[in-house]
């Protein structure tokens, strides 16, 4: 297994220093690294046009990270090659930047980054469109995935389940004619980029179903295809792509769980 995926088997998904839960302290300092995160992705988002070659991306991406004194979460976290994940239409994650990628009006292309700022991280990925301009299946695809995101952040609360967000984005996404992948998840996020509990985005028994506590922090990941739900790697080890070559489409936010309801950290709309 690729162990950059978000599904990491347990004993490599740690706690280690700290735990779940969070500090005051711990999340003053991780809403500077979602914030990071966030404007990054923002203004990456913003850059995309035909022409353009990922690596470009990917350049751009690091330089501002580092700007802001922080350090990029991916680039060389478990040898990943670049700051920036640049994953193409039938991609699904783990895309490796390229000079040799060009990008083309009407690609779909997930944008994933972390930030790591005096010791905690901030991840999060959009989908864009190449050129502004989609299909209506491509356009509604995407709206989907972004909307199971919420749909998940939506169930967020202390006292709530695992499962209550697992359930509310299969469902929304199966109710829409599209699948889940299973095989990569979301996690928790913090002094690690990938910390306990896994954030899965399906029913299953074979995760614990944790409950919620104020105070943990989770990158909430749901990963639509347009048709089955089947992934393979490439021979690079890294890229996962759809095996029936169908769109994929991905949104991501680092969440905070309140006592009433969720905070998302990585909330580009605050930029």
């Amino acid at each position: 297994m690729n162990i950059f995926s978000n599904l990491l088997p347990a004993p490599l998904l740690r706690k280690r220093r700290g735990g779940m839960v969070k500090t005051s302290d711990e999340i003053a300092i991780m809403r500077q690294s979602c914030r990071i995160v966030a404007t990054v992705l923002k203004e990456v988002g913003q850059l995309v046009e035909p022409g353009m070659t990922t690596a470009d991306l990917d350049a751009f991406a690091e330089k501002r990270i580092r700007g802001f004194g922080a350090t990029p979460s991916f680039k060389g976290y478990h040898g990943f090659p670049a700051s920036l994940c640049t994953s193409v239409n039938h991609e699904v994650v783990h895309g490796i930047p390229s000079r040799k990628k060009i990008l083309r009006s009407g690609d779909v292309l997930k944008l994933d980054t972390g930030a790591y700022f005096q010791g905690f991280h901030g991840d999060s990925c959009i989908t864009v469109v190449v050129g502004g301009e989609a299909p209506a299946k491509t356009a509604h695809l995407i709206k989907v995935a972004e909307q199971a995101l919420y749909k998940s952040i939506e169930q967020v609360r202390a006292g709530a389940y695992l499962l209550d967000m697992a359930i509310a984005v299969q469902t929304y996404v199966e109710e829409n004619g599209y699948s889940v992948v299973e095989e990569y998840t979301g996690h928790g996020v913090g002094r690690n980029l990938h910390e306990e509990p896994h954030v899965f985005n399906f029913r299953t028994n074979e995760i614990p179903n944790v409950k919620l506590k104020a105070g943990m922090t989770l990158a909430i990941e749901p990963i639509v295809n347009a048709g089955s739900n089947a992934t393979r790697i490439l021979a690079d080890r890294w890229t996962v792509v759809t095996m029936d070559t169908k769109l994929s489409a991905q949104f991501e936010h680092t969440v905070l769980v309140t006592e009433t309801g969720s905070e998302i950290l990585t909330d580009r709309s605050l930029i």
